[in-house]
């Protein structure tokens, strides 16, 4: 990062006030009259009528579009565990983009005190803490906690709220690379069920889009898997239950070892690990989604040179991006809509397809024009062109494409309706789909 944009962005973060986020109102508070109705005596009445009917929560207070984004820092994202107090900006940032792309209120949730005495997250004095938050919320977004933990969190979580939780940091990453993967064996007219994967980095992420593309039709005897320590293989000890599911029969030790005769690889690891060579080794037309931030396992220029067919990175200045907000503010906004007690695997892979299929779309008019001014020189290049726009630097959609939170907010909730998740029903998904377009606009 450059010192210009280390000091642009302090400047961002301190004024005109501290901070990215704000508490907005949604009624007046004008007169006495509004102040009887917002406080005392008035408020009394919707205390007693949820006291009576406890669903009436969703219908007379914010909880139903409000998510708790919940960390203790001890894994953000290119920083590692730098705590809650310094985590905080990012879960502010992660505020901003649920209110920008999907007009969901977030309230971030930094938690201390939730370490055992080896300085690691203790995963019951977290669980604990969120179990006592769950009247305030209508989801939780579990971000930046470190693994082994983190799974640990989730899946006792999942369980005993009522609300929908989801650790975008395992899960949202694997959603949105299942939708590239899809799109770019689709180009290469490769099956998932025959691609062989490689995936360099075996923490709460590499684990999730690995068990991701299983449950979308690929073999868990065709994957790799490689951590600190090379590949994960089934004469090592000391696993952890989730490394020890991908322990395979295998001479290979080495990720250049493992990446011969690949057909994907996906990097969620280190810098510069990737060669030409190792690239060259695998087989014809590779696909390589080198996910490491800011700089990934191999450059993209470099992987093409080498063969690549399809590059995809985790950054916004190279073609397809394997970007998180392209999944979490639409699988929640859909998730809320219909009150899902649970984000499920249903779900997941529902907003995956969603994504996979706006990518063959033909581009609107009216899209494209906002394509054009987000994305200039990808709209100068075709980018965006024809009619079905898929190609190598097009398998998945952009960001800012205002069709991503309507499209996967529909699927999401008729996955929710459909696997018996839905507290509410929606009778007509096309008007859901528009009525979330229109909101998300005027949002």
């Amino acid at each position: 990062m450059s010192d210009e944009l280390k000091k642009e962005s302090l400047k961002y973060h301190s004024e005109p006030v501290p901070g990215k986020i704000a508490l907005a109102t949604t009624k007046a508070c004008l007169t006495q009259r509004d102040l009887s109705l917002a406080y005392t005596p008035g408020v009394a009445t919707p205390c007693l009528e949820i006291e009576s009917k406890p669903e009436e929560v969703w219908k007379y207070t914010a909880r139903g579009n409000l998510v708790g984004v919940v960390t203790d820092g001890t894994a953000v994202l290119g920083l590692g565990d730098i705590g809650p107090e310094a985590g905080m900006p990012v879960m502010e940032g992660k505020g901003v983009l649920f209110k920008r792309f999907a007009d969901v209120d977030a309230l971030p949730i930094c938690l201390s005190c939730v370490r055992g005495d080896d300085g690691k997250t203790d995963a019951a004095k977290l669980i604990e803490t969120v179990e006592r938050l769950e009247p305030t919320f209508g989801g939780i977004n579990l971000e930046d906690i470190a693994a082994p933990a983190c799974f640990e969190i989730e899946r006792t979580l999942k369980k005993s709220l009522s609300i929908p939780v989801f650790h975008d940091d395992q899960h949202g990453t694997a959603i949105i690379s299942l939708a590239a993967v899809i799109n770019a064996l689709k180009l290469l007219d490769k099956k998932i069920g025959d691609a062989k994967f490689v995936v360099n980095g075996a923490g709460a992420a590499g684990i999730a889009c690995a068990e991701m593309y299983i449950a979308a039709g690929a073999e868990r005897a065709n994957f790799i898997m490689c951590d600190s320590k090379g590949v994960i293989h089934s004469a090592r000890g000391g696993l952890t239950d989730e490394k020890a599911r991908f322990a395979v029969d295998t001479d290979a030790r080495t990720l250049e070892d493992a990446m011969k005769g690949a057909d994907v690889f996906l990097g969620l690891s280190i810098a510069d690990c990737v060669s030409k060579k190792m690239v060259e080794s695998m087989a014809s037309g590779p696909i390589l989604f080198p996910m490491a931030n800011p700089v990934p396992e191999i450059m993209p220029e470099l992987a093409l040179e080498a063969g690549a067919a399809v590059v995809g990175t985790g950054r916004s200045d190279f073609p397809n991006q394997i970007n998180n907000v392209l999944g979490f503010p639409g699988i929640f906004r859909g998730a809320l809509d219909v009150r899902a007690s649970d984000v499920n695997e249903a779900m997941k892979l529902a907003a995956s397809m969603a994504l996979a299929e706006l990518a063959n779309e033909k581009i609107p008019s009216e899209v494209m024009e906002i394509l054009s001014d987000a994305y200039p020189e990808d709209a100068e290049r075709g980018v965006f062109d024809g009619e079905n726009p898929l190609k190598p630097e097009f398998i998945i959609p952009k960001p800012f494409d205002p069709r991503v939170v309507p499209r996967v907010a529909r699927r999401v909730a008729e996955a929710a309706v459909s696997s018996g998740v839905a507290g509410n029903a929606v009778s007509d998904f096309d008007l859901y789909e528009r009525s979330v377009a229109e909101r998300v606009v005027n949002g």
